[in-house]
């Protein structure tokens, strides 16, 4: 619990950055830096433009797989829930004639209704949350197969003008899409929520220990399930944002978003074992892995190279935090001097 304790010390600032480890943040400007020297058309306006709204997609799902990955879980279930956010998002519209408003509440719900039922399930029967999102995976793909019927539907011309549409557009100059916005906001307000209120505090205290949270009379499995639920919605949201977009998403598109979320989360700094939620700090991750895949994809290497990247940066990151621990620990080690009697 001192961790939790401790974090009460910190400025806010710090805390919504995760402790304030700036290592992200400083390698997020290097690369744009480093961009134009490498692909000058990457950071064109039109390649900016049009890689911030899969930036601010993977951002909110990171931001969900945040929340579970704070309390030693990790959600495996980021495809379904996505694929069915916009299966919903889509096909309630197009073939059961729902409002888009009410298309667009049941694909952020529902999500987090199979979030809740998986923490449900990982905090009153015990089981692995791998096997048990893993499984709701299965479900949910299966459930918007069947739902589509193998064919993926259009997204309204409103929900799709939506999440094309920029503020303060100047054609060809300058815009900040919409989808970007909300991205901000969500991030911003789950920042304040996790690291300020007693809601956050309890999910951190949880995350740190269990035992001592019970302890202290937190209703430890309550807050676990919330924290499944709310990966959900943040799911469910960007799959609304994805299908608006791409206008037409295909059915299992979600599968590109595992581990770029997960990448996202450990970029950021939250620690995989469960405490701090480096929430501000993952959409900045986010961001950085969006730009990385756009550089790749400018010089030309295929999208194969581009996964084995991701993921090369993903452990080299765990390794690094394992590594230098144990190196700074050594170095202590050797420069303690011994004290002995003298006889």
């Amino acid at each position: 619990m001192s961790n939790a304790l401790d974090m009460k010390m910190d400025p806010l600032w710090k805390r919504m950055l995760g402790g304030g480890s700036g290592t992200i943040w400083v390698a997020t400007i290097l690369l744009f830096a480093a961009s134009p020297v490498f692909a000058p058309a990457s950071l064109s306006y039109s390649s900016v433009v049009g890689m911030l709204p899969f930036a601010a997609v993977l951002a909110i799902a990171a931001v969900g797989q945040t929340l579970v990955i704070q309390q030693g879980g990790l959600d495996l279930s980021v495809p379904g829930m996505m694929a069915l956010s916009a299966a919903l998002a889509t096909g309630l519209y197009q073939w059961y004639a729902w409002p888009n408003w009410a298309a667009i509440i049941a694909a952020i719900l529902l999500p987090g209704v199979a979030g809740l039922l998986s923490g449900i399930i990982v905090t009153q029967f015990r089981v692995m949350s791998l096997v048990v999102t893993l499984g709701m995976n299965a479900i949910l793909l299966g459930l918007v197969f069947w739902l589509a019927d193998g064919i993926p539907a259009g997204a309204p011309a409103a929900l799709a003008q939506f999440a094309k549409g920029k503020v303060f557009d100047v054609p060809g100059v300058f815009g900040i899409p919409n989808a970007l916005i909300i991205a901000a906001v969500i991030i911003v307000f789950l920042g304040f929520i996790v690291q300020r209120t007693i809601i956050g505090r309890r999910l951190t205290a949880v995350g740190v220990s269990q035992t001592a949270a019970a302890a202290l009379g937190v209703p430890v499995n309550l807050y676990r399930s919330l924290a499944y639920m709310g990966a959900g919605m943040a799911y469910g949201l960007a799959g609304v944002l994805y299908a608006g977009y791409v206008t037409t998403p295909p059915l299992f598109y979600g599968d590109s978003y595992l581990l770029p979320t997960v990448a996202a989360v450990v970029l950021g700094g939250t620690a995989i074992g469960g405490g701090r939620a480096a929430i501000v700090s993952t959409g900045v991750a986010a961001l950085f892995l969006t730009q990385l895949s756009q550089l790749m994809r400018a010089v030309g290497l295929p999208e194969p190279l581009q996964l084995i990247a991701q993921a090369g940066v993903l452990l080299a990151v765990v390794l690094m935090r394992a590594v230098i621990p144990m190196i700074s620990a050594s170095v202590k080690a050797r420069r303690t001097t011994p004290i002995t009697e003298v006889t």
